[in-house]
């Protein structure tokens, strides 16, 4: 693989990465949903078991069978997802695949099984277990989709930063050193809660969205309400929290992606006491000259804003996109060379490699020239992603999709909290049915939360280009050796599939809430037995 760079098509990267973009940005249409109705349905369902009502009877199986319908899709886009590891990224694949595939095993293993067996039972045993049974089945069905999500995380948390590994010349491989390590990663334990909790803000979103719609039309007025004040809590306590862990997040991205952070504000030349941009005429249609330094045009900022969320401190140092391309001294004293001199230590690094294997090929070997080799490897190979890397703007992502996708993200976040807090409020204070203008906004909201959820993997994987393991290898010495008339192919076949796909979930959705609920809910709806 260290000759990558001589063989690689530019338009097979291209494709192979606009598959695995399409493919992720389809599958987390479904996720969101699923993990975010997994805990208003497990609440609604307990609500149940303690009264033993009817009502909440009927309330729980409605949302349990809309759950299993999104669950479903989800399962089906996301297997195709860790198939493409393995057919468009191979050379990633050899390269970590000792590391990055054992998170996936115990995801596959464990977590899917899990929610595999209870997601049955809670479907298929209401009349079959005990209700305190199918309770503990909701909950761990749930439980195991979340647990699912981590590992995950886990796996995507390791490509922005690396740990718990060291480099094999030998295999030419990364081995995982501490399984701990890669599983419990500060990293990863914020992109776990921060995005789970953020998909409950969509179910949440979802639930009374949905429930309005039956406002509007004047049915199920009694499911509605009750469904409105559960989602409201979740709401409002998720999107609290959601801006707590993005809080620790964006910590995070400024200790290991400095490139990113200064990518999502447009920062150019950085400081100490920098401003937190909340508008800049930004262009979005191409990359800003960002070697002239200065700022956007236009721009009006939070005072010392994006310093207190780097460092939390006020006169915190956040470094911007020239800083990084030249070096600079982070907080605690440490020199961060230039890209230049990355690059320079990078091909150190990859020439040491080469000379390595071939002198392991050699008989009788030469034991001290191995050993010089391997000196000089470890001394560079922190940098070995960049031996790759021909142009320092290379490691520049595209600004105007990261300066963009983190404002539609916190925008559309804050107005999701403002809504939650309107719909809670009037649902425990007044009557919730009342007001059609908040029915409307509701439906407004749900699409608009699923751009808010999307808006936010962009600006991670966007932020971290191009690298798809982060300083370690770039996309173009990750991706398969295949021509980019197969992905192209596929690509589109994939685009039709998913597209049906969504149509179909859409379709079978609005079917079943046109139908409403199954059981009787205290406003007069006939249950399966009584019809």
């Amino acid at each position: 693989m260290y000759n990558i760079l001589l063989t690689v098509d530019t338009a097979s990267v291209d494709w192979a990465r606009a598959q695995f973009a399409l493919t992720a940005a389809y599958h987390w249409l479904f996720v969101p949903l699923t993990l975010g109705l997994a805990l208003i349905m497990g609440i609604m369902e307990t609500v149940y078991y303690r009264t033993r009502s009817t009502f909440w009877l009927g309330v729980s199986k409605f949302w349990q069978r809309l759950f299993g319908v999104n669950f479903a899709m989800g399962v089906a886009t996301g297997i195709i997802l860790e198939f493409e590891f393995g057919t468009n990224w191979s050379n990633y694949s050899w390269f970590v695949g000792d590391i990055f595939g054992a998170p996936l095993a115990v995801e596959g293993i464990v977590a899917f099984f899990m929610e595999s067996t209870f997601v049955a039972v809670m479907f298929f045993g209401w009349k079959k277990v005990s209700a305190g049974f199918h309770l503990a089945s909701t909950w761990l069905t749930g439980l195991g989709a979340t647990i699912s999500a981590w590992w995950i995380l886990v796996a995507n948390a390791w490509m922005q930063c690396p740990v718990g590994c060291e480099f094999n010349p030998d295999t030419v491989r990364n081995e995982m050193t501490s399984f701990a390590d890669v599983a419990l990663s500060p990293f990863a334990i914020d992109k776990f809660l921060h995005t789970v909790i953020s998909s409950w803000i969509v179910g949440a979103v979802f639930v009374v969205a949905v429930s309005c719609w039956y406002m509007l039309r004047r049915r199920h007025k009694e499911l509605s309400v009750a469904s409105i004040k559960v989602a409201s809590v979740v709401g409002i306590a998720a999107s609290l929290l959601a801006m707590g862990t993005g809080d620790m997040s964006a910590v995070k991205v400024a200790e290991t992606q400095p490139m990113k952070l200064a990518a999502m504000e447009a920062l150019y030349d950085g400081g100490s006491g920098v401003g937190l941009t909340a508008v800049a005429a930004v262009n979005p249609f191409c990359q800003p000259d960002y070697a002239s330094g200065g700022e956007p045009p236009l721009r009006i900022a939070i005072p010392s804003g994006l310093s207190f969320l780097a460092t939390h401190s006020a006169d915190g140092y956040v470094p911007g996109i020239n800083d990084i391309l030249r070096g600079y001294v982070r907080a605690d004293g440490t020199v961060e060379p230039s890209v230049r001199e990355k690059m320079a230590r990078g091909r150190r690094a990859v020439d040491a490699l080469a000379s390595y294997r071939r002198l392991m090929a050699q008989t009788p070997r030469d034991e001290a020239a191995l050993a010089a080799c391997r000196k000089q490897l470890d001394a560079d190979m922190r940098y070995f992603g960049y031996g790759y890397v021909s142009d320092d703007a290379d490691v520049v992502p595209f600004v105007p999709v990261c300066f963009y996708a983190f404002r539609v993200m916190v925008g559309l976040g804050t107005l999701l909290l403002l809504f939650f807090l309107v719909v809670g409020h009037i649902a425990f204070r007044s009557d919730v049915s009342r007001p059609r203008w908040l029915h409307i906004s509701a439906l407004v909201m749900l699409p608009l939360a699923y751009v808010a959820s999307e808006a936010g993997w962009i600006v991670a994987e966007m932020g971290r280009q191009p690298w798809a393991i982060q300083d370690m290898m770039p996309t173009w010495a990750a991706v398969s050796d295949i021509g980019s008339s197969s992905v192209i192919v596929t690509f589109f076949l994939f685009l039709v599939l998913f597209t049906t796909l969504l149509v179909t979930e859409i379709s079978i959705m609005c079917r079943l809430i046109a139908k409403g609920p199954e059981a009787v809910c205290g406003d007069g709806t006939p249950t399966d037995e009584a019809a």
